[in-house]
């Protein structure tokens, strides 16, 4: 699994509609081939900070939506940022849930 993360600072003045395009990105991504999931955050201690997260199956499904007439919305928004933004693509050779803790908290 890859997952990506971009983090933004977005002008108050252009954050709604890095809102409205993040979005209908997102609404495009979660259709696409191999996507797992996307999510769009909001920073509650920093109104300026949007995150734009997706997971993708495979490098494959991730590189081919990167090159989609539909990315470019993303990095349209990219652009809006006041900074430089923060991206991340990640692979997660694997991944567990609740399981983990109620181990841990059976060494007690």
């Amino acid at each position: 699994m890859i997952l990506s993360t971009i983090r933004m600072a977005i002008p108050p003045k252009k954050r709604d509609e890095a809102l409205k395009v993040l979005k209908m990105t997102a609404e495009y991504s979660r259709v696409r081939p191999g996507c797992l999931c996307c999510y769009i955050y909001e920073d509650v201690q920093d109104a300026k900070i949007i995150m734009f997260k997706e997971m993708w199956r495979c490098r494959e499904d991730m590189e081919q939506h990167l090159r989609s007439d539909e990315y470019r919305n993303i990095l349209l928004v990219m652009e809006m940022a006041e900074k430089e933004p923060e991206i991340r693509f990640d692979t997660i050779s694997s991944s567990a849930g609740i399981e983990t803790v109620e181990n841990a908290r059976r060494l007690d």
